[in-house]
């Protein structure tokens, strides 16, 4: 079978499943929509109920193909067998009619934009996050027939209701059969949002805000790629959606799709977590005003996004220890993911590098799009006139959503995060600028389309802008071949191409800058990815940065006594600033105590590397990975009475402004203090260090270095690369892998 062909038919047949279970949900709930209504319905809430399956399938061992074919024709044989046996409920009576003109003006923007955006869905899958974890992570879990334990990349602990629908496509038609599946709800959304104010009876701002947010430049080349955003956008659309009928026809089996819609959005990303609270809040007020009984229609609501939820927070917890990893680490200590990279990694998505200040975002995410990664598209600048739809109550209800859906936005001021209220707002302008200037309203859609349209929007935004650039038909029908199609666009791709070719099943790759995790099977281990990563970074760094060597020892002289126990405890901050430790030696007389395999060692904060101020090397190092607060202690536990004078701390300079002081316990069991200052003594710089942090690599099975020439340590490498242990596998496209001989 062509390619193409193989692609588009397993991107139907997920749709189709989607489809399917949908229409069973809905027939078993005897819901009864408007004919445009239904299939919107099945399709958007039978994805939340396909996700589901797969997800019970990955956590079950059985993420084959042949169980996905099995499941996928056993789902839509029902959904046939009881269409034919039990007829659906009678649709409602139809709305009017679009009026000849604007069904044109929506028909030859929407159909233009269908074909750009089909061909760029279709052609091999080159976005940054597509490429790399989402459907690296997919690729992983079919080669190993579900989840495993992944504690080595912080993006396999989010939450994946999408990327489990990709997973179908995948096992069938690989990467373009999932960007194929984002694609659909892309083509969702719009029609969604026309029958929606079909419903109201404002069928022309439908067509004005439908269009505004399909022509979106951050919609499209997000919603051809294999990403979420444009999901997310249609579920919290939809939940919006059937509340909007619930609220005219308040039917208990309504809240049924609407809780496991809720639920759903916070599967597929954490921030649509808002659409839980929502619906609850609509359902609860509406009632409450009403003097009707609440706690019946919000129990459904809860289970119904429960069911949707809680799966992926049992996973994270039983996997990792923290329901909501990567994040809230604090409240969820674990070995996985540090605090302080939490910390600089939620700092990074609230300030982009380049971004010197909010007032410049909204220019930023409508016309330039370079820093923030991504257009709304200029006529965005217009979304104040939004605020004249608050003279009637459609307007007022979506402008609600509007805020609490945006509310997210400051935790990541990517473009691409306001997707999700999007849909709200651009209806709120359709609706204001429909009631009041209707003449102006076609010439603000056509603008909008050809100011949006690849060869067109290159004249103005900035020169690096996420955004889609051609119609790439010999791509998408691949008489280009898949790999020279991805290698022109993502020089990263032949570098990925060579691990794949060089690094031997089971191989592991430490890098810095990544690669295409989703064009390759062998583990990379990216340096921010995850502690694993943080603590091998930090081993390769020791050697170069000077900082960061054990340049100081800290003494402690105290009178010798007999102890249990003893404690060096950090006493200053909160303060900027990381405590460390290279070494931790305990001396009686000028002999240090020998150390022995019934010590107890503890640290707070990071237990878990206490062993690295023990372990006798130079490279490696107990870290507070946390800024500097009182009461962090570094403990030893003899198991018996030792009869120690003084203690030693070997140490980078890159303390911060550490205040130490050595406590210990007594033979009787009481706590004292022995010694509060100390005495620091320069080092001279230990020689060795590249050869040792090498066998450091070595030993914890990393055997590959990827290094990217731009890096900023790429040509100490290169230069002293016999120091290292460093054999130059290969080099091109300013990658070079080194294997560490």
């Amino acid at each position: 079978m062509p390619a193409p062909a193989q692609i588009l038919l397993a991107a139907g047949f997920t749709a189709g499943a989607c489809l399917a279970s949908g229409n069973l949900l809905l027939r078993a709930l005897r819901l009864r929509f408007r004919r445009e209504e239904k299939h919107i319905f099945a399709f958007v809430s039978g994805a939340a109920c396909w996700s589901g399956l797969v997800f019970l399938l990955a956590a079950a061992g059985l993420a084959r193909r042949g169980v996905f074919l099995v499941a996928g024709l056993l789902v839509i044989l029902a959904a046939l067998k009881w269409g034919r046996s039990q007829p659906a409920p009678p649709p409602e009576p139809a709305p009017p009619r679009l009026p000849p003109f604007w069904k044109a003006l929506f028909g030859v923007i929407f159909a233009a934009f269908a074909v750009l955006y089909f061909f760029n869905a279709l052609a091999p899958e080159i976005s940054p996050d597509g490429s790399t974890y989402h459907l690296g992570l997919v690729a992983r879990y079919l080669r190993e027939h579900g989840f495993q334990r992944i504690t080595t990349n912080m993006y396999a602990n989010l939450s994946q209701g999408m990327e489990m629908l990709f997973l179908f496509a995948f096992a069938f038609g690989k990467h373009s059969a999932a960007a194929l599946v984002h694609f659909a709800f892309l083509l969702t959304l719009p029609l969604a949002m026309l029958a929606y104010t079909r419903r109201i009876g404002f069928p022309r701002a439908g067509v004005v805000g439908s269009l505004l947010v399909f022509a979106s430049p951050i919609v499209g080349v997000a919603g051809i790629s294999a990403y979420n955003d444009v999901a997310v956008a249609c579920v919290v659309f939809t939940v919006f959606y059937l509340l909007e009928i619930w609220d005219q026809q308040p039917s208990p089996a309504l809240l049924v799709p609407i809780g496991l819609l809720a639920g759903f959005g916070y599967a597929i990303k954490y921030t649509a977590f808002l659409a839980v609270p929502y619906a609850l809040g609509r359902v609860g007020w509406k009632l409450w005003r009403a003097r009707q009984p609440v706690r019946r229609p919000l129990a459904v609501i809860s289970l119904c996004a429960l069911l949707m939820i809680v799966p992926w927070m049992a996973k994270n917890w039983i996997l990792l220890g923290n329901p909501v990893s990567p994040f809230f680490n604090r409240f969820f200590p674990n070995p996985y993911v540090r605090i302080s990279f939490e910390q600089e990694y939620s700092q990074h998505m609230r300030h982009y590098l380049g971004l010197d200040s909010y007032w410049a975002i909204p220019l930023e995410a409508t016309v330039r799009g370079e820093v923030v990664h991504g257009m709304l598209g200029p006529l965005f600048l217009l979304a104040p006139l939004a605020l004249l739809g608050l003279r009637y109550p459609p307007g007022r209800r979506l402008l609600l959503a509007a805020g609490v859906f945006a509310l997210t936005y400051a935790t990541n001021v990517g473009t691409r995060f306001l997707v999700p209220s999007l849909p709200f707002l651009s209806l709120a302008m359709g609706l204001a600028v429909l009631t009041s200037w209707r003449w102006v309203a076609p010439g603000i859609i056509v603008a909008h389309g050809l100011l949006s349209w690849p060869g067109i929007l290159g004249l103005y935004c900035r020169q690096h802008t996420w955004r889609l650039k051609e119609i790439p038909v010999q791509g998408a029908l691949r008489k280009v071949p898949e790999g020279l199609f991805v290698a022109e666009r993502q020089p990263r791709y032949t570098t990925t191409r060579v691990i794949e070719g060089l690094v031997p099943p089971g191989g592991k790759v430490f890098t810095f800058g990544g690669a295409l995790d989703a064009y390759t099977s062998r583990e990379l281990l990216v340096g921010y990815q995850s502690a694993q990563a943080n603590l091998l970074a930090d081993i390769l760094l020791a050697p170069v940065l000077l900082d960061e060597q054990p340049l100081w020892e800290l003494q402690f002289r105290f009178p010798a006594q007999p102890v249990r126990k003893l404690r060096v405890v950090q006493t200053a901050g909160p303060a900027p600033g990381e405590w460390n430790v290279r070494e931790l030696r305990v001396f009686r007389g000028k002999e240090e105590l020998p150390r022995a395999p019934h010590w107890r060692l503890q640290a707070y904060p990071n237990p878990w590397d206490v062993q690295l101020a023990f372990d006798n090397s130079l490279v490696t190092r107990w870290r507070s990975w946390q800024t500097l607060f009182p009461g962090m202690f570094l403990e030893i536990d003899f198991r018996g009475l030792q009869n120690p004078n003084s203690l030693s701390l070997e140490c980078s300079p890159d303390q911060g402004a550490i205040r130490l002081r050595v406590d210990a316990e007594t033979a009787s069991g009481e706590w004292k203090t022995l010694a509060d200052s100390f005495a620091t003594l320069e080092r001279r710089r230990p020689s060795g260090l590249r050869q040792l942090a090498s066998e450091e690599f070595k030993a914890r099975g990393v055997d590959y270095l990827l290094l990217y020439d731009y890096e900023d340590w790429a040509r100490e490498f290169w230069s002293k690369r016999k120091s290292w242990g460093l054999t130059l596998l290969d080099h091109q496209r300013a990658a070079r892998l080194y294997w560490l001989d």
